[in-house]
């Protein structure tokens, strides 16, 4: 029994990889406030839960607008089989790649400014998508496939830029409320433009061209498309209402590494934390979020392949293929959501048994092989039930990914020390990102499957 509470943690950890004061919580579950900390504003909760969702829309929006995309990719059977793969691909390449550099950049880094540039950049590249549903509809697959790969590329480099700066940002605080805030936000990103996409497709109806080509589709990605954009200018207009709070000004001045000249000082020194000891203090937390969201990553392409096992001639249309797989999305990303949510309460937290949560990452892996038993591609079902695909596989697969990944991006600032707060933020950020570009290559094996 010794050896099996050392591995999952019950152990008392090494000096190296030990609680500090500021980020631990009492028997209780209470938490016990260090110097660094501030006082919970539900104002400021509610503005980062809004930066979450800002954060991961655009992701969500390219993932819930597959039917859209097998439309515009129907001429190509090689396009429309590994589009969503190609998505995958470059997102999470792009995004991987320019939070390596930013993680770099510590020093004087200016964190506001990133996140406010990404949202900038984000609305323009919806805008652009929204745009293209009605202009220049008759250009060939493969060029629409170079356009789609640019916005991608685009909304990747944003969405790099917003985590580095949002998490890196909100560590500065001391509360990791704030830190669960931004994951439930992230999680509500997954569901919402899951939701817009069905009631968009819903809402217009399907008029039949003699081509057999739906009219409707082009209307509800306008109207899904410009939400994103929508929903980007909220968020400037959210974050810039926090920069001018007292409290966002306490937490820069806190950020100050020289007390003496924190009087006079108008900019945020910083030491430059290396990596190396960052992967030391934090390998389980950073090994558990990176595995998490490499195996996540296998149900994005699974997701835009299954549909119903209803016959398409007699289904609602509900549980027709263009709204059937966005709420195959909006399962995964609303057991996500209530994932995400169950660190909050201090009873189900894990953040003090990292090793526990890494061996958890690692289990998910048992959820890939029930996607084939769904009826993938319409090549029929093991198991014939729609309740079994939505319910058993993408709502608990939601679930464990929430709940491990917010437990994770929580969980750091208990194992670092003040000043290196910000740099840990960067650094988990970008572990999380490896993951996902590590399983986005992997996912191709499965579209060609």
């Amino acid at each position: 029994m010794d050896r099996v509470r050392k591995v999952f943690g019950d152990d008392t950890p090494e000096q190296t990889y030990e609680p500090l004061e500021g980020g631990s919580e009492g028997p209780d579950g209470e938490r016990i406030e260090g110097s660094g900390s501030q006082i919970f504003s539900w104002t400021d909760y509610s503005v980062f839960l809004l930066l979450g969702v800002a954060m991961l829309w655009a992701w969500n929006m390219f993932l819930a607008a597959a039917p859209y995309f097998q439309h515009r990719f129907a001429s190509n059977d090689n396009l429309l089989r590994n589009f969503p793969s190609a998505i995958l691909a470059v997102s999470t390449v792009g995004n991987l790649g320019f939070m390596i550099v930013l993680t770099k950049l510590q020093e004087n880094a200016n964190y506001p400014k990133r996140i406010t540039v990404a949202l900038a950049i984000n609305a323009v590249v919806f805008t652009l998508l929204a745009l293209s549903t009605k202009l220049f509809l008759s250009v060939s697959a493969g060029v629409y496939f170079a356009f789609l790969m640019f916005m991608v590329l685009s909304a990747s480099l944003a969405t790099g830029m917003c985590q580095n700066g949002i998490f890196a940002y909100v560590a500065g605080f001391g509360r990791e409320e704030y830190t669960q805030g931004i994951m439930a936000g992230q999680g509500i990103a997954g569901v919402l433009p899951a939701m817009t996409q069905i009631i968009s497709v819903l809402s217009v109806p399907a008029k039949q061209h003699t081509d057999g080509k739906s009219e409707g589709s082009s209307t509800s990605a306008f109207v899904y498309f410009l939400t994103a954009t929508l929903v980007s200018t909220l968020t400037i207009a959210a974050f810039f209402y926090l920069l001018s709070r007292a409290s966002s000004r306490q937490r820069m001045q806190s950020s100050l590494q020289d007390s003496d000249d924190l009087a006079n000082s108008t900019h945020s020194l910083r030491k430059n934390v290396p990596l190396t000891r960052l992967f030391h203090k934090l390998f389980w937390l950073a090994g558990a979020v990176f595995l998490s969201f490499a195996i996540t990553m296998f149900y994005p392409v699974f997701t835009s392949q299954i549909i119903s096992v209803r016959d398409p001639a007699n289904a609602p249309r509900l549980f027709e293929p263009a709204t059937f797989i966005p709420l195959g999305f909006f399962f995964w990303n609303l057991g996500d959501l209530i994932g995400r949510t169950g660190p909050a309460l201090p009873a189900l937290r894990l953040t003090h048994r990292p090793r526990l949560i890494f061996f958890l990452s690692i289990a998910r892996l048992a959820f890939i092989p029930l996607y084939f038993l769904c009826n993938v591609g319409g090549r029929g079902a093991s198991v014939n039930s729609d309740f079994f695909y939505l319910f058993v596989v993408q709502l608990l697969f939601g679930v464990t990914n929430g709940y491990l990944g917010s437990s994770c991006m929580m969980g750091f600032v208990e194992w670092v020390e003040s000043e290196e707060l910000e740099a840990a933020g960067g650094f988990m950020s970008l572990a999380l990102v490896g993951g996902l570009a590590a399983g986005s290559f992997l996912s191709f094996a499965v579209a060609a499957a």
